[in-house]
């Protein structure tokens, strides 16, 4: 039939058998581990700081913006202004906070999350 699977190739590897679906149990059970509270503590040290403080920064350059005009006018360089020079910094700041992310998911995050990953898929 045209919709039978086609049979494995031969000579090749045998295909992987499937791997079964962790039980909530299991799940439950690795939430609760102290393993999954370091990954989460790991996670939230890091981004509710940051999220505290670019907010706060943001809405430093917005009340900036609104109340004291005069100063975000202020000359630096030819046309180029306090505002201008603040505004950019906010897209400067969102890049980095993005970058280091990154780099602290990739170094403490990714290895902690991959070894739960693969002891709930592998079983062990």
């Amino acid at each position: 039939m045209a919709t039978d699977a086609p049979p494995p190739p031969k000579g090749g590897p045998d295909p992987e058998p499937a791997r079964p679906t962790p039980s909530a149990a299991e799940f439950v059970e690795v939430q609760q581990s102290a393993e999954f509270g370091e990954l989460r503590s790991a996670h939230r040290s890091f981004a509710f700081p940051l999220t505290i403080a670019f907010i706060t920064w943001y809405l430093l350059y917005v009340l900036l913006s609104i109340y004291a005009g005069d100063f975000m006018d202020n000359k630096l360089i030819g046309h180029v202004n306090v505002a201008l020079v603040l505004g950019l910094a906010q897209f400067l700041t969102t890049f980095l906070i993005a970058w280091w992310y990154s780099r602290h998911a990739a170094t403490k995050l990714d290895p902690k999350a991959e070894a739960i990953k693969s002891r709930m898929e592998g079983g062990a």
